[in-house]
């Protein structure tokens, strides 16, 4: 039997969990879908997956040459000691940071809100951040995630929801070995992070990349790393305007990748059946947090909120015989599903290219959450090596902030160059056309 993918062993995370592996495997799992599809037009190629690379490209891909990247957490974020446990904050929007003070009833100052939080029993004060409209969740054992509701839910999900929809012309996409997405327009209306994650890859494989945020949203920390290869506009889909032009958008899209909570766009006016009939053929690639079953289906969250639920935080405290949360020592959640969708997006788009079918792809942290779990918890290793001139590019980036040094692909396709053509660049940069 052919040999598809080969893997480097070449370093690994320390954590209570396999992170290594799941870097390793949903990197690899988006270049064999990649190899699928160039196999429609020419030689499957053979794909090569670096453990070590996979690794670091779960963490920062972008080295700044004299200058810094913003600092990714709010001064408020983090997790707090309980009356009987702990809970984590994320505030990093400005409106999910006033809800919880709002709850709290204490200013943006840490002391502040510790001595406050200390009050609170931690599902308690879970339950009334987010009816405040905020972001946070209590530190729960798995034995308590796979007791909880949500927990069953998502349990019994598929890795990756995916049903047909109705076929529209099948895709022109002028396929080649090189960039085998060349031509492929792909509308993204994600944020932090695993939608970026899967429209980077894309775009490192020749799609053309649309991301269109809101007017008010702003992103400095992440900005820089998620942006490569894409162009980046500004859209409101609250106005009558902004909703025609995103009417448009979508018509020529081959692809729409987003991470809108359930609900959302279908109140904006397009829901699945309308994006379906605005784009006959589309492929629909959306992600969650909590899973798309259970009572807490639409609740927002981010992957350390995720991480401290589903008892991956526990278990790293337990296992290292600490006093507070210990999670991965990455965003692994977020960046294992990105490469999920990227894989997704390109399986919807074969089949797209072939018959004119479209898909409806869904994915969640949680589920992902699960998969890792599966694995495992393991003794705490030593901590991967930072990276060195021998995992950076030959060449500098010249960012909308200043220079700088990527770190090389993590995987390598024969015949076929992962690369972006574009720079890291502002939101809000281009107008928002297909150009």
């Amino acid at each position: 039997m052919e040999k598809l993918v080969s893997f480097g062993d070449t370093g690994r995370f320390g954590a209570a969990f396999p992170v290594t592996d799941l870097a390793t495997a949903s990197i690899a799992s988006a270049g064999l879908a990649a190899g699928d599809f160039i196999a429609l037009h020419g030689p499957r190629p053979t794909v090569h997956a670096d453990s070590r690379l996979c690794s670091l490209w779960f963490a920062k891909t972008l080295h700044p040459v004299n200058w810094r990247v913003p600092p990714t957490w709010d001064a408020i974020a983090g997790d707090y000691k309980t009356v009987d446990g702990w809970i984590r904050l994320h505030t990093n929007a400005p409106h999910h940071r006033a809800a919880a003070l709002r709850v709290l009833g204490v200013p943006a100052e840490k002391p502040a809100v510790s001595a406050a939080v200390l009050a609170w029993l931690a599902e308690h004060l879970e339950k009334q951040v987010v009816a405040a409209g905020g972001c946070a969740a209590a530190m729960r054992t798995q034995d308590a995630w796979r007791a909880h509701p949500q927990g069953q839910a998502v349990s019994a999900e598929p890795l990756i929801h995916f049903r047909y929809t109705d076929a529209g012309a099948r895709a022109a996409v002028a396929c080649s070995t090189m960039r085998p997405l060349e031509g492929v327009r792909v509308l993204d209306l994600t944020r932090v992070l695993a939608g970026p994650v899967a429209t980077r890859f894309l775009a490192g494989l020749g799609a053309n990349v649309l991301r269109l945020d809101p007017p008010d949203w702003s992103d400095d920390s992440n900005a820089p790393e998620m942006t490569l290869g894409k162009r980046c506009a500004r859209l409101d889909l609250r106005t009558g305007p902004g909703k025609e032009l995103f009417a448009q958008l979508l018509a020529r899209a081959h692809i729409l990748v987003h991470g809108y909570r359930p609900g959302a766009l279908e109140a904006l006016g397009f829901s699945q059946n309308e994006r379906a009939a605005i784009r006959p053929g589309l492929v629909d690639v959306s992600l969650d947090a909590y899973g798309w079953t259970g009572p807490w289906k639409g609740r927002r969250g981010f992957d350390s909120l995720v991480q401290m639920s589903s008892g991956i935080a526990a278990a790293g405290m337990h296992l290292l015989g600490d006093d507070r949360p210990h999670p991965l020592p990455v965003q692994a959640l977020d960046h294992a599903t990105g490469y999920l969708m990227a894989a997704a997006a390109l399986r919807g788009l074969r089949g797209q290219v072939q018959t004119g079918r479209g898909g409806v792809w869904q994915v969640s942290l949680a589920r992902t959450a699960a998969l890792l779990i599966s694995s495992g918890a393991t003794p705490i290793a030593e901590a991967l090596a930072a990276p060195g001139p021998n995992d950076l590019a030959d060449n500098t980036e010249e960012t909308h902030w200043g220079p700088a040094r990527r770190l090389r692909p993590p995987l390598t396709m024969s015949g076929t160059s992962l690369h972006w053509d574009r720079p890291a660049t502002a939101l809000g940069a281009s107008p928002p056309s297909w150009g």
